[in-house]
């Protein structure tokens, strides 16, 4: 029986991100970001006015074009692409990630958003187009609208890593504490599957 020329790859499951977990502890590939870095990283870079490129984004996931050019840089690059293609699908589709999180400790129930959510700012900020630069470009109510849109989507990123208390601190204003605080990280925590869902639609729907 003859192949066809162009098979079908097989579909994106837990044993491709177990095959890709071991292939990103090679000694060649020491730089490479984690399962969650690359998940977070890849809801971001598939957003945006335009995709990051694929080369650029497999140099920016895997640490440097000679980590990609390796044996076990080739074999992660082939699972990344189906990672991209999978999430991409779901995200166009609004189905929202589950999200792959580490524990914060070893031993700790509790997961640990930060690298998550530091590696989908990492993706916002490797656009060729700057997010709210693009928006910009057309004056009006609408642009700024869409502007708002997207600062109340990327709030709960900025929560999660700490940028939006110190900006906060920054210019004088006060930070929630306590149980305030609490709630306002929790909601951002539950929110974040559902908020780059609605970040990758807003841009595909304007490109």
């Amino acid at each position: 029986m003859s192949m066809p020329e162009n098979p079908i790859p097989p579909p994106f499951d837990d044993e491709s991100l177990d095959c890709l977990e071991t292939l990103l502890e090679a000694p060649e590939l020491e730089e490479a970001m984690r399962l969650d870095e690359i998940q977070g990283y890849l809801c971001a870079a598939l957003s945006g006015p335009r995709p990051i490129g694929e080369e650029d984004r497999l140099i920016d996931i895997l640490g440097s074009a000679e980590a990609l050019d390796s044996e076990a840089g080739q074999e992660a690059a082939e699972l990344i692409r189906r990672f991209a293609e999978a999430l991409a699908a779901d995200l166009a589709a609004g189905k929202p990630p589950v999200l792959l999180l580490y524990p914060k400790d070893e031993g700790d129930d509790a997961s640990d958003y930060l690298p998550w959510c530091q590696a989908y700012l990492i993706g916002v900020d490797q656009a060729d187009d700057d997010w709210f630069e693009y928006i910009k470009k057309d004056d009006g109510e609408e642009a700024e609208e869409q502007a708002e849109y997207l600062d109340e989507r990327l709030f709960s990123l900025m929560v999660l890593t700490g940028e939006a208390e110190a900006a906060a601190r920054e210019h004088g204003e006060a930070w929630p504490e306590g149980d305030e605080r609490a709630v306002i990280e929790q909601e951002c925590r539950e929110n974040l599957p559902q908020v780059v869902t609605e970040l990758y639609r807003f841009w595909l729907i304007r490109r």
